[in-house]
């Protein structure tokens, strides 16, 4: 059963690492417990909780459904959003977002942005991110290789161009406009390939029960 860890956070839970720290914590959890949930290393959740590690898309849907948390409820923390409001009974829930508003999550390949984070138990994750890396070699150094992750995802250009990776399909160059739509646990990266700024709208689905395909622990 998934669990609502939001509404008696304590304030003040600013960085993502200080945050997964606290979420083990109220869990009583080990980082050898976490790392068997979730298949991360034991050195990478101690590399994220002292903010020293990339936190990414893939890792925080391993750690969402390794923990069996609704990947919301997750962001909510890692956004300090103490008044998040609770999966209601009924229909008829809305969450408006102004500019400049969300959950920033930086990496060196990508700036993302969650979109309504103060929503829990939705189906849908909604982000907004700036592709960064310039080269698969310069993803994979960062990640360890292609990332991969429980659901689905539509990604469309806003800005700039980008060449889309995958391992089961040739790369494909993407310009504003344009989208793909894919199984998110075939290994994928997205990669800037013009002048300038290159951002992209990626609404992922995010209430998987559990992590689909195998995902290579991270040193």
């Amino acid at each position: 059963m998934r669990k609502n860890l939001i509404a008696h956070d304590p304030p003040g839970l600013n960085k993502p690492g200080q945050a997964v720290r606290a979420l083990r914590n109220k869990l009583g959890l080990t980082l050898q417990e976490v790392s068997e949930r979730t298949g991360l290393a034991v050195s990478t959740i101690s590399k994220l909780e002292m903010g020293r590690a990339s936190m990414s898309y893939e890792k925080l849907s391993l750690m969402s459904s390794g923990l069996g948390i609704n990947m919301s409820e997750l962001l909510g923390l890692l956004a300090d959003s103490v008044e998040t409001e609770a999966a209601p009974s009924v229909p008829g829930r809305r969450i408006v977002q102004r500019l400049g508003e969300g959950l920033v999550v930086q990496t060196d390949s990508y700036a993302q942005t969650f979109l309504a984070v103060e929503l829990l138990n939705k189906q849908l994750v909604p982000l907004i991110a700036e592709v960064r890396a310039r080269s698969v070699q310069e993803f994979i150094a960062e990640f360890g290789g292609l990332i991969k992750h429980a659901g689905e995802e539509f990604t469309y250009v806003l800005e700039g161009e980008i060449e889309f990776h995958s391992e089961f399909y040739a790369p494909v160059r993407l310009k504003p406009g344009e989208s793909v739509y894919i199984d998110s646990s075939m290994g994928h990266a997205y990669i800037a390939v013009s002048d300038g700024p290159c951002r992209v709208l990626c609404v992922c689905t995010g209430e998987a029960d559990h992590v689909i395909g195998q995902f290579q622990k991270q040193e």
